[in-house]
């Protein structure tokens, strides 16, 4: 049983990825079978091969994927079509010369507008394969656009109708990720103020932060182009990614601050005060990932108030007790950076609030 049990935990750690892979065999073998059904020439190649390259780990982005392909298809076809009509291309000098005029342009669109990325491939397509089976370059280029729209049919009907694996959801799941791995950071970096910390370690995770945050913006895209389809009422997930990179922002700030230690005897009367602040935002970050999860309330911010205000009331305080004298130049404008840097975290930390909050009316609309 307990060999079981383990094959079964594996099973549900991955099951996004398996997933994706039963959706990816089913959109290769219903292309393959409708080509099969309309006997398009060499078996549907194409049409099989668009369906494996579009279908991807969420519904918003094969929508994604078809759309682009399709759109460079579209162009990549008909202007390589154009090309074969007006230049002769029944000699290999011709062929060079009709590829070059095809190829040159759609290259340089492509570096302008993602969505032409593959219009060089489809115009080469047109051009050399169209020639070797007899067709035409309108009918060539007719064959491809027709198998590529049906290819991304495909892909796009499978992705909605096997295992729908929503963008949306994973979002929701990459951003509680970003707030757990924030939790963890924030203690770590306010740390090095008082008593010095591995910010080369510190510094590694925050460019994973930043790696995540990109990732996370890609599914808030995709989201988007489900609801457009599936005409559901999802939060947008955008205003959360704009959150959560603010922090990740504010976070970036201290660990400029953080290079060095504060000296001694200013370090020794922040300790406290700091570690109260990494404990309670910590703590709120946390709550926050398990609210965004459940779909709840977010937590309080009292206890992270109470603490930035502990930590303002002891900066008050340095000049009384004489500690600001020895300080440096460079010193007092990184306690300055670090102030500030503090009170913009609260600051985004109620605004991550609010965005918890507007997750928590939507309740089951996920």
């Amino acid at each position: 049983m307990s060999f079981w049990n383990q094959v079964r935990d594996r099973v549900r750690a991955f099951r996004p990825q398996l997933r994706f892979c039963i959706r990816v065999i089913v959109a290769a073998l219903f292309a393959l079978a409708i080509a099969n059904s309309l006997n398009l020439p060499m078996h549907g190649l194409w049409m099989v091969l668009t369906a494996l390259v579009v279908t991807q780990v969420s519904v918003g982005g094969s929508l994604r994927a078809s759309l682009d392909f399709i759109v460079g298809t579209l162009a990549g076809a008909v202007y390589a079509a154009v090309v074969g009509v007006l230049v002769p291309h029944a000699t290999s000098l011709g062929q060079a010369v009709a590829l070059t005029l095809a190829v040159g342009p759609l290259a340089l669109a492509a570096t302008l507008r993602p969505s032409f990325r593959v219009a060089p491939f489809s115009a080469g397509l047109v051009l050399l394969i169209g020639s070797e089976v007899g067709e035409s370059p309108v009918m060539s280029a007719f064959a491809r656009v027709l198998e590529v729209a049906l290819g991304c049919a495909v892909a796009a009907a499978v992705s909605m109708l096997v295992f729908p694996e929503r963008a949306h959801k994973l979002g929701i799941e990459a951003a509680s990720r970003i707030l757990r791995d924030t939790a963890g950071l924030l203690p770590a970096v306010l740390s090095a103020f008082t008593q010095g910390a591995d910010l080369d370690g510190v510094e590694r995770r925050q460019n994973d932060l930043g790696h995540a945050l990109v990732a996370l913006e890609e599914l808030a895209a995709e989201a988007r182009r489900e609801r457009m389809v599936s005409f559901t009422r999802d939060v947008d997930l955008a205003p959360l990614s704009r959150t959560l990179r603010r922090l990740r922002q504010d976070l970036a700030m201290l660990i400029s601050a953080a290079a060095e230690p504060l000296p001694g005897a200013v370090a020794e009367s922040l300790a406290p005060p700091l570690a109260r602040f990494g404990r309670e935002g910590s703590k709120f970050l946390l709550g926050c990932a398990d609210e965004l999860s459940h779909r709840d309330a977010p937590p309080s911010l009292e206890p992270l108030d109470a603490a930035l205000k502990a930590c303002d009331s002891e900066i008050d305080a340095l000049p009384r007790k004489g500690l600001t004298h020895s300080l440096t130049t460079a010193e007092v404008e990184r306690l300055f950076v670090f102030r500030f840097a503090l009170a913009q975290f609260f600051r985004n930390a109620g605004d991550l609030a609010c965005r918890i909050q507007e997750y928590s009316a939507a309740g089951g609309t996920a």
